[in-house]
């Protein structure tokens, strides 16, 4: 039985409260009619269209069932149902009442869910086009900046808008400025006066600062948005007439002390304040040729995979919070993976293999952004190998276990093609490109080792796994290592191991999480926004923030 305070990740759109999809040929249109009563937690109304963790967890739903249920769709449009307002951002009230890691979670999972739009229009040619028919903040312009495109309605009154500063005390570093400059190259000076004016830019003069692509006037808006959302679908390449795979609903167990799926297992031991995940490799010969992946739809290993592997991150990380340590093991035959991802890298231009392995891809994100430490442990009977070897590559340390006298029982991890190719971070960089820092000399060392099954021994020497203790010491260099990491600091931690992770080249992506993990963390924790009479606490109450005036 789930706990009726957690958090579930999983819904359909006969569930859904705040979104209704409609589909027109190559077009999609995602419109925004949030429930005000239909709050995930109690305490608050979401009114005017402000959203909470519910409007996001139904809108990534929605957005993978175009992916996966709508090969056809090209171009989707996000667009609302209410006069005068498109969307108000997160709700303040829900901000006001929320504990500091909720906010953060959720600005964490916005995010996330606002990158995969993006991610989507650069890898599967699914474009988004944001039809702004009324008043656009906060959050809700950084939906719209998620976009490829946005059309603001020139209707005198409508205007985009970030007003956290001067509304709120806190900022919009979780999205909004850094789309506003690396994305939408808005000029620092006009940026500044727009984050700093809570009545927001609207008309030409929006489309002058580059805040929106184009304008139009009621009458002509709806033609508009139709003639750019179809000019949008022709630079696509996904296919008009194929059949789209159901996503079925995920199969699993939620216990006090367990979360299992057919592929995944967490088992949480509470007294050591850890968390196994363990992943099943593929059972058996993947299908033969595209035609069987097809029938074996949402079934299909690696579909099944990303998504039990990312209920089971989000679930970990929303409802298991003292839970600091995650230990990740995998179980099976590495030559079943192998041969999967073989079929992968062999069918990666057909729609279905290109929208699993961008699941697949941003699940493993999921992993390198979440504040946890990450442990693998390799162990025998394991199959760390090619896509199931990015889980260790994604760790923060690995531990090898040596069998100097069992060579059939020693524990192998295999470097494969797909390591190299199919599932880079945020950064650009592939986890293997990421742990040698693009040096050459060692990424040759690992390209020499594909397709081979390497002993704790040759990993170590190859630079590929952290420690190699043989059956002497294993028990006792792991155990102590475990109980080292979880007696420190966790917000310590958190600012260490995001740092650690992102060691490579800096873009948009990391500068979001980045502002998210340092600044995010710090001002939303500052008198100035959450004290009793912080500007986050009194707003909507008529009374005026007090500040304490240090610049710090």
């Amino acid at each position: 039985m789930s706990h009726p305070s957690r958090v579930d990740y999983q819904t359909d759109p006969s569930r859904y409260r705040h979104w209704k999809l409609k589909f027109e040929g190559p077009v999609a249109t995602l419109v925004a009619d949030f429930d005000e009563n239909a709050g995930l937690r109690p305490g608050y109304k979401l009114k005017l269209n402000s959203y909470d963790l519910g409007v996001d967890i139904e809108l990534n739903d929605a957005v993978n069932r175009i992916r996966f249920e709508h090969p056809e769709v090209r171009t989707v449009v996000v667009t609302s149902a209410r006069d005068k307002v498109f969307c108000s951002g997160a709700n303040i009230f829900m901000l006001g009442v929320s504990s500091h890691a909720w906010k953060v979670n959720f600005c964490k999972f916005t995010n996330e869910t606002r990158n995969s739009l993006e991610d989507s229009s650069a890898h599967s040619g699914l474009k988004f086009l944001a039809a702004v028919n009324g008043a656009c903040a906060g959050g809700g312009y950084e939906l719209a900046l998620a976009c490829d495109e946005i059309i603001l309605v020139d209707d005198r009154s409508s205007a985009v808008s970030l007003p956290e500063v001067p509304l709120l005390g806190v900022l919009p570093g979780t999205g909004g400025l850094t789309r506003v400059t690396d994305k939408r190259h808005v000029r620092h000076d006009l940026a500044d006066i727009f984050c700093t004016t809570s009545e927001g830019v609207r008309g030409q003069k929006a489309k002058d600062w580059r805040l929106v692509d184009d304008i139009a006037k009621p009458a002509q808006f709806a033609a508009k948005v139709q003639e750019r959302a179809l000019a949008l679908a022709a630079r696509s390449e996904r296919p008009a007439d194929a059949a789209g795979v159901a996503l079925t609903p995920i199969e699993r167990t939620i216990e006090a002390d367990a979360l299992r799926y057919p592929h995944v297992t967490v088992e949480i031991d509470r007294a050591r304040r850890t968390a196994i995940f363990t992943i099943k490799g593929p059972a058996g010969a993947p299908p033969a040729d595209i035609a069987a992946i097809e029938a074996a739809a949402a079934a299909w290993y690696p579909l099944a995979l990303a998504r039990e592997l990312e209920d089971a991150i989000l679930s970990m990380r929303t409802n298991e919070l003292e839970i600091g340590t995650w230990l990740l093991k995998t179980e099976g035959d590495a030559a079943a993976v192998l041969a999967t991802d073989a079929a992968l890298l062999a069918h990666q231009d057909h729609w279905l293999v290109r929208e699993t392995v961008g699941y697949l891809r941003r699940t493993f994100s999921r992993l390198d952004l979440s504040s946890r430490s990450l442990f693998a442990l390799i162990e025998p009977g394991s199959c760390f190998a090619g896509t199931l070897l990015e889980l260790a590559l994604a760790c923060d340390r690995s531990y090898q276990l040596a069998l100097p006298d069992d060579a059939a029982r020693a524990p192998k991890i295999t470097v494969g093609p797909a390591n190299f190719e199919l599932y880079p971070m945020v950064t650009g960089q592939s986890r293997l490109q990421r742990r040698f820092y693009d040096e050459t000399a060692a990424l040759d060392a690992v390209r020499a080792t594909l397709g081979q099954p390497l002993d704790a021994d040759a990993a170590f020497a190859a630079g590929l796994v952290t420690s190699n203790p043989d059956d002497i010491d294993w028990a006792d260099e792991t155990r102590i290592a475990i109980e080292e990491r979880v007696s420190m600091s966790p917000d310590a931690l958190t600012g260490m191991e995001a740092n650690l992770r992102f060691n490579g080249p800096e873009n948009m992506f990391t500068r979001v999480f980045g502002r998210l993990t340092a600044w995010q963390n710090w001002i939303f924790q500052r008198p100035n926004a959450v004290g009793e009479k912080g500007a986050l606490k009194v707003y909507g109450k008529g009374e005026k923030a007090a500040f304490d005036w240090t610049r710090v």
